[in-house]
């Protein structure tokens, strides 16, 4: 069995308001995720999920920084080149 996979997720060539929607959504759907996993360890255990709580740090401010590149570049009329590769490998657990 393959125990890796690599998918391209984005590749293409996107206006400024394109590149925002569709960076934010995905940003955007991780913060849920972590969310929801941090949702959910209160309510089970009565604790934050402190790796949850991170992400959902770094990857608010990841939504800055892009919000400020792409309103930055916006006024320059260009269109951005966007790629993302997901690399999936499984690992023993031991």
């Amino acid at each position: 069995m393959n125990r890796k996979l690599k998918l391209s997720l984005i590749d293409g060539n996107f206006s400024a308001e394109e590149a925002k929607e569709i960076l934010i959504n995905i940003y955007s759907t991780k913060i849920n995720f972590h969310e929801m996993a941090n949702f959910s360890s209160m309510e089970r255990f009565g604790v934050e999920n402190t790796v949850a709580v991170k992400r959902i740090q770094i990857l608010r401010k990841n939504i800055e920084k892009i919000v400020e590149l792409l309103e930055e570049m916006n006024d320059k009329n260009q269109n951005f080149i966007i790629s993302s590769e997901i690399h999936i490998r499984l690992e023993d657990n031991l």
